[in-house]
């Protein structure tokens, strides 16, 4: 019989094991990447153990009297080690309904892995989600691609890479976070946003994964014309920002840089991932963002949200 409690810290490593031999848990889900926001968020996270040993982990929180797996993450979900099963996990979910409810909570919304970031099949929680009565109330669209079937890339993204090669621009690894920050930051702020994470933030992510947060520039010889932070979840790797400066724009730099990372340094992954273009919460789809996805071949993944009320 399962058996469900509260996270505490003194359970990081067995935490973390959990993720590291699951079958659909990434970096995000282990708690050097999650607690770096810990002051923002009340942590709401259980411990699924059989006979005391953990066989899940949720990542969750706590507004009120509802709970989310996780807002403070692109999806939380239950991270499954690869022994739990379709029946175990639909009783995993009944024991986390009667934790949260005895703690108060009426509403649980959650957000699952999207299957592109599975290490194996692991879509028990939603036929479990489903038994137990769980409404699908948000999608959002995210563009994904398979660098190793070489997806071919439209005439307009082509002359834009041959443009930015006879240009001069060349690629490289790129150590200091804040020149990137800063091109990013002016950029989204023609949109009326800003980055999710500050430079201290992703500086300090990065030091915590130097292997999989990288950031990859595009410069002409000491300038820097775009950028891109990818996230490299191992079988998947996913573009956490992007961004060209004005110059970079005019000359296709981010157009190479993208097709030197598909094409070459993560030819050999099953998913490149681009990411969401929807807004309104899925509602509505931003048709120049989707469509620049598509110019590389990328196409159509779902991000889901669920609401189960308790």
């Amino acid at each position: 019989m399962l058996s469900v409690r509260a996270y505490v810290p003194a359970d990081e490593a067995r935490w973390d094991a959990v993720v590291a031999q699951s079958r659909n848990g990434t970096f995000l889900h282990r708690r050097a990447y999650m607690d770096y926001h810990s002051h923002r968020y009340v942590d709401a996270s259980l411990m699924v153990e059989d006979d005391g040993e953990p066989v899940a982990v949720l990542p969750a929180n706590r507004e009120g009297d509802s709970v989310a797996s996780h807002a403070g993450l692109t999806y939380g979900g239950l991270v499954a080690s690869r022994g739990l099963r379709a029946e175990a996990t639909l009783e995993a979910f009944e024991r986390i309904g009667e934790h949260y409810r005895g703690e108060g909570i009426r509403r649980f919304v959650y957000k699952p892995v999207p299957h592109v970031f599975h290490a194996a099949a692991a879509e028990e929680d939603l036929y479990a989600l489903h038994r137990l009565g769980a409404s699908l109330v948000r999608r959002d669209l995210s563009s994904v691609l398979s660098p190793r079937e070489r997806p071919a890339m439209n005439t307009m993204r082509r002359r834009a890479i041959a443009r930015a090669r006879a240009a001069g621009v060349a690629m490289r690894v790129g150590t200091d976070m804040a020149p990137f920050h800063a091109l990013l930051a002016s950029v989204l702020e023609r949109h009326g946003a800003v980055p999710t994470h500050s430079t201290a933030e992703l500086t300090l992510l990065r030091s915590h994964f130097p292997g999989q947060i990288v950031l990859h520039e595009a410069h002409r010889g000491d300038e820097l014309l775009a950028g891109v932070v990818v996230y490299d979840f191992g079988h998947t790797v996913h573009t956490q920002y992007l961004a060209a400066s004005a110059a970079g724009r005019a000359c296709g730099a981010l157009s190479l840089l993208l097709a030197e990372l598909v094409g070459g340094v993560y030819a050999q992954r099953p998913h490149f991932s681009f990411g969401i273009s929807t807004e309104d919460e899925g509602r509505v789809l931003n048709p120049g963002l989707v469509a620049q996805k598509e110019s590389f071949g990328a196409r159509a993944v779902v991000h889901d949200r669920y609401e189960w009320v308790l």
